[in-house]
């Protein structure tokens, strides 16, 4: 237990349905879709949608989402893959020629397909309740009305907002600067768009005036984009990959998310005595810096659309031999920078009803505001996904046409003697499996809470160093550089998380991380 004469927050306790996510108001709207008798992807769908409207600079109805979904009644887990694809023209030896050796990272040649709203239309078709049209009803309010700008959106909104340009700036950065916080921001022409998908399912966004705003805005930027390719945009149903740690299995959406990145993680990590460590102590962050480099490494030679040597990556064996190359006294060279390229923008949401549906849901643009473009008439911003691509001639990974890039964004869920017990989701792009890692390891290992386990602090190394937060000590942050670590401290706080335990009784109890502006809320 906390204490309570220290700041903090405690987990959420409810018995009926819950929600956990980062913004108070898509958490209420998704409480409100289940009281209103809505199930979980009801919910989950509406306070998504929520979110690109508080949070535009993270997500938005041009982006991508993945979604792992546990049915009421069962404990089977479906993964649907609502991710877009490259433009069928699009080509890695065209940029190649031209002299690039990765894809512009907010360049037109970044920007994917929208998959999310095609994902929301068939979640909603195949599991939701109350249809496509009362889970946008919400979206579409806020989008009139306005929503009033939090402080960590306001936090954000300065500094990605540099990148907007052409259209973009005249709808989200009113009188041409980044809104304060507390500042009424609108979006009419997003509400239109939503009230054409409530009217007319995935064709009001796929198909008709929208479509043609979508790829026109696109052609004239330069895209090769076409109606043809928005229209074969289609989500895809799939299973979860699964690895264990101690006495919980980790559940993660297959590639072509990163997420058996976070299990291949934990396999390494699995080879050291993390419990005889300080659970933020010089030792665990250099252990765990380590299994990262490690981790990644094997990301990025493998992870893809479709990944051959996906067991390769995830076998005990290859855990057991990269652990081996792990010096418990000094970091190795920091990581290569990556031809692909990755960030920290996205939203995450779970929900849990009252029949026990779960649904983990996660939803991005990528970047900040994504490419930095948005369409002309409606205001959509296209993601810059594609940057997920490599350039590098073979690679499982390579940018092609029609063909889905490398993703960070990874939703999660963990189960007990086969029993799912919590969904939940770690955001910060590169961040989320060492995020997700850490959050397993905190439960596992230090028996913390599941709101402890997310307000401690945290590290991460990658290609600019090894970054510490605040919140651990000076003397920490020396003993690592003495071992060789490149440690900052970083500008922006390490993630945001959300998840949601359903107890052995039955109740939910459900924690958010205060790195974001969001709360777990039940009824």
């Amino acid at each position: 237990m906390r204490d309570f004469q220290r700041p903090g927050r405690s987990a959420v306790y409810a018995a009926s349905g819950m929600c956990a996510t980062s913004h108070p108001l898509a958490a209420q709207v998704a409480v409100e879709t289940l009281k209103a008798g809505g199930n979980a992807v009801d919910a989950a769908i509406a306070g998504a949608v929520v979110l690109g409207i508080c949070e535009p600079q993270m997500t938005g109805l041009g982006g991508d989402c993945f979604v792992l979904l546990k049915p009421a009644g069962e404990e089977r887990v479906l993964a649907l893959n609502g991710s877009g694809r490259a433009p069928a023209a699009a080509s890695a030896a065209d940029l190649r020629a031209k002299g690039h050796k990765a894809v512009p990272v907010r360049g037109i040649e970044a920007v994917t397909l929208p998959g999310a709203v095609d994902a929301f239309c068939r979640l909603s078709a195949d599991w939701g309740r109350l249809g496509i049209a009362n889970s946008l009803a919400p979206a579409i309010h806020y989008a009139d009305h306005g929503v009033p700008v939090a402080p960590r959106v306001a936090f954000d909104w300065v500094e990605d907002g540099a990148f907007l340009h052409g259209k973009a700036r005249d709808f989200y950065l009113p009188d041409g600067t980044a809104p304060r916080i507390g500042q009424i921001f609108k979006a009419p022409g997003q509400a239109e768009v939503l009230r054409r998908i409530a009217a007319e399912g995935r064709a009001g966004f796929y198909e008709g005036e929208v479509a043609e705003d979508l790829i026109t805005s696109l052609r004239a930027l330069g895209g090769l984009h076409t109606m043809d390719d928005l229209a074969a945009t289609s989500a895809t149903w799939g299973e979860p990959v699964s690895g264990t740690y101690g006495d919980v299995t980790l559940l993660e959406h297959p590639p072509n998310g990163q997420g058996a990145t976070a299990i291949l993680l934990l396999n390494i990590l699995k080879h050291f005595d993390l419990k005889s460590m300080d659970p933020f102590g010089t030792m665990r962050a250099h252990v765990e810096a380590e299994a990262t480099k490690l981790a990644y490494d094997a990301r990025n030679r493998f992870i893809a659309e479709h990944s051959p040597r996906l067991d390769h990556m995830l076998s005990d064996e290859t855990a057991a031999k990269l652990a081996a190359l792990i010096d418990p006294k000094r970091a190795s060279p920091t990581p290569h920078p990556l031809a692909e390229a990755v960030h920290k923008d996205t939203i995450y949401i779970t929900v849990v009803d009252k029949d026990r549906m779960a649904v983990s849901l996660i939803y991005s643009i990528y970047f900040g505001f994504g490419s930095g473009m948005a369409s002309e008439k409606f205001g959509i911003l296209y993601q810059n996904r594609g940057a997920g691509f490599t350039l590098t001639e073979g690679h499982p990974n390579e940018l092609a046409g029609a063909k889905r890039p490398m993703h960070t964004i990874i939703p999660a869920m963990l189960k007990r003697d086969g029993k799912v017990i919590m969904p939940f989701g770690v955001m910060g792009g590169a961040y989320q499996p060492a995020g997700h890692a850490r959050f397993v390891s905190n439960l596992i290992d230090y028996g913390m809470d599941q709101q402890e386990a997310l307000d401690g602090p945290r590290s991460f190394s990658w290609v600019d160093g090894m970054q510490v937060e605040r919140g651990y000590s000076d003397t920490v942050r020396a003993e690592l550089a003495q071992m060789g670590h490149e440690v900052v401290v970083p500008h922006d706080p390490l993630g945001g998380a959300q998840n949601i335990l359903i107890d052995e009784s039955g109740i939910l109890i459900g924690a958010s991380d205060p790195r974001k502006d969001g709360c777990a809320l039940g009824y």
